[in-house]
């Protein structure tokens, strides 16, 4: 280990270890602290990912695609379903084996990485943030750095020590939790999203298949509606009456931020991504590609600051994250709450006027409009993300 890197990321999730990647790749000497002792564990996802957005980073490997999925179904509160026209796959991830092969790609470029490193503070000189201060094998160590990374989950510590307000509303906080079930009968290569107060309050439901009769059962609602009865109670009722004998293999909760990203993602030589950022889609609570989206692009920015010799070039980040994903993160977020707050009527009702469209409208986008026309409000909400 040296005295100087030029970058330190914290946290060897997908965001990280892609900022890693891409800050190494551009020249920037990187350590990654990961306060875990295995990278991609524990899992806390419900591992979906698109083949497109997969894809730009990594070629896909069946070592860590746990199933291959082309469609979806909607299920409203009547049981009536909707199947949206997809174009494109997506994957059921292992996890585990998918963030370890991304940490892999970044020490192929260059980059350092730690297990069981704990950071417990920065390193401030003078009220300037040079590093980090971290227990490694039972240690203290200071380790100095020109950037510092913040890749360490939701209501970042790095965030709040840097000064970065990561307080996510609790109106905007999924509370959520999963199991992963085997000896279940599931549908494979489709994605099932249940809807409705009975199943799931202000969000929804989800069974994704994982292969050999086996699949992730999750479910995400507010914390607000969290408080009068804990999401793990309508998990366990839905997996008692749909898959009465099936064995628990994991069981996972916590929470996701289903909201804007934060108003400050970079502050002197501190800036931060993925679920730190609030980098998660508002609307699906997918965070994977996204976060890996924001980190692609830290890295890389963060490495022409090293370059510059100009760290305030760090705010460059802010700009391209917002061109690149931000401003539909704020569309989605619209979206988010006019759906979260339709009732099982609306819902039974979108799901009726949806089948009569023809095959080849009924895509997500036809769907969409066919909301639209039931709550027309949600035009000008949209509307005020293009025009603001």
């Amino acid at each position: 280990m040296k005295d100087l890197y030029d970058v330190i990321v914290v946290g060897a999730g997908p965001a990280g270890s892609t900022a890693a990647r891409y800050a190494a790749a551009d020249g920037a000497s990187v350590m990654v602290l990961e306060k875990d002792r295995d990278v991609g564990y524990p899992v806390r996802c419900a591992e979906a990912v698109s083949h497109e957005g997969v894809a730009q980073f990594i070629e896909p490997d069946p070592k860590w695609i746990a199933a291959t999925v082309s469609k979806f179904r909607i299920v409203v509160p009547n049981g009536n379903s909707i199947v949206p026209r997809l174009d494109g796959i997506g994957y059921i991830l292992e996890r585990r084996i998918f963030d370890y092969e991304l940490a892999k790609l970044a020490v192929q470029e260059g980059a350092e990485l730690v297990t069981k490193a704990y950071v417990y503070d920065l390193l401030k000189v003078n009220g300037k943030i040079e590093g980090v201060r971290a227990l490694i094998k039972d240690q203290k160590v200071e380790i100095r750095s020109k950037v510092v990374v913040g890749a360490d989950g939701v209501e970042s510590r790095v965030g709040k020590w840097a000064g970065i307000d990561t307080t996510c509303h609790i109106h905007d906080m999924e509370s959520c939790a999963q199991v992963t079930l085997s000896g279940v009968s599931v549908e494979d290569g489709i994605l099932d999203f249940y809807f409705g107060e009975k199943v799931a309050p202000g969000g929804y439901l989800w069974v994704f298949p994982k292969g050999r009769n086996t699949a992730n059962v999750g479910i995400g609602i507010s914390v607000e509606t969290a408080k009068e009865r804990a999401p793990v109670r309508y998990l366990e009722d839905f997996i008692e009456k749909r898959y009465p004998n099936a064995a628990v293999l994991t069981r996972i909760a916590g929470g996701v931020p289903c909201a804007t990203t934060c108003d400050e993602i970079v502050k002197n030589n501190v800036i931060l991504v993925g679920d730190a950022a609030h980098q998660v889609n508002p609307v699906s609570g997918g965070g994977i590609i996204s976060g890996m989206i924001g980190g692609m692009l830290a890295g890389q920015v963060a490495a022409e600051a090293i370059r510059r010799n100009d760290l305030t070039f760090l705010r460059e980040y802010e700009a391209r994250w917002h061109k690149r994903l931000g401003w539909r993160h704020e569309v989605f977020y619209c979206i988010k709450e006019a759906i979260y707050e339709f009732s099982d009527e609306t819902l039974n009702k979108l799901c009726d006027e949806a089948r009569k469209l023809p095959e080849e409208k009924r895509t997500v986008g036809g769907i969409f409009r066919t909301a639209l026309w039931n709550r027309p409000s949600l035009l000008l909400e949209v509307a005020k993300v293009f025009i603001s």
